[in-house]
């Protein structure tokens, strides 16, 4: 069941301050990440790497800091950012090891300015817009500890539809997946942040736990909406050629 657009209440807190992750190897994606952080590979045809389209996107939205947490070429994407004309307030952390994803949110939130007030928390390889007030909003009137972005990607392989005697009826390119994933885009209330683990994976403890305590919600994303995790080297292919499409189309 899809979950009706949720519009901005003016009750509702304004979320100002996000944290990126974007200190991971980027293996998947070599040899683009060889000499830069995944974050900062640009998707063919765009002009700007993800971490420029993210941060226009926060701004965009009603964002005015960013907290970007760096591990891997931590000084590549800070010596870009120094040099970018950036749309918003942007600090950074580096890992000097590795955190885990929840260890990474912890430590990268407690540089953002506003403890006291929710925050966006977005993976650094994720191209996607929609609007975040209303994610935002949907995360107010549940009076949820997280929220996350569900997504509903495309089966990377053509299915193949039978009937009950096993006669094949149709073939089906790239179809929906019938599952929701997470998006990798997330609200947080400001008490999430004592929740994490200094160490680990937020997925793995964190949300497990709200998600018993029914303080865990999940927004899915509105339909059409682009979206796609640049992981791999084939993703980045892809994402041109959809992109470009749409632009097309536009």
């Amino acid at each position: 069941m899809t979950a009706e657009p949720t519009r901005p209440s003016p009750h509702a807190p304004a979320v100002t301050q996000a944290v990126i992750l974007a200190g991971g190897q980027g293996s998947r994606l070599r040899p683009y990440t060889d000499d830069r952080p995944k974050p900062l590979v640009e998707i063919p045809g765009t002009g700007t790497p993800i971490v420029g389209h993210q941060l226009a996107w926060l701004a965009s939205e009603g964002v005015t800091d960013a907290v970007i947490s760096c591990g891997h070429l931590a000084e590549v994407l800070q010596e870009w950012l120094d040099n970018a004309d950036l749309p918003l307030n942007v600090t950074t952390v580096v890992e000097t090891e590795p955190l885990g994803r929840g260890g990474g949110l912890k430590y990268a939130s407690q540089a953002l300015p506003r403890p006291d007030q929710p925050w966006f928390a977005t993976n650094g390889d994720i191209w996607t817009r929609f609007s975040l007030r209303e994610m935002a909003a949907f995360h107010h009137e549940r009076d949820a500890m997280a929220t996350l972005a569900l997504a509903r990607p495309r089966i990377p392989w053509g299915a193949v539809e039978t009937d009950q005697f096993g006669n094949v009826l149709d073939f089906i390119e790239a179809p929906p997946s019938p599952f929701l994933i997470n998006a990798g885009l997330y609200v947080f209330a400001p008490g999430f942040r004592e929740l994490l683990p200094d160490i680990g994976d937020h997925e793995r403890t964190t949300f497990p736990q709200l998600a018993r305590s029914k303080q865990l919600a999940g927004y899915q994303l509105p339909q059409g909406c682009y979206w796609r995790a640049i992981d791999t080297a084939k993703d980045l292919t892809e994402a041109a050629k959809e992109l470009a499409a749409a632009r097309s189309h536009a």
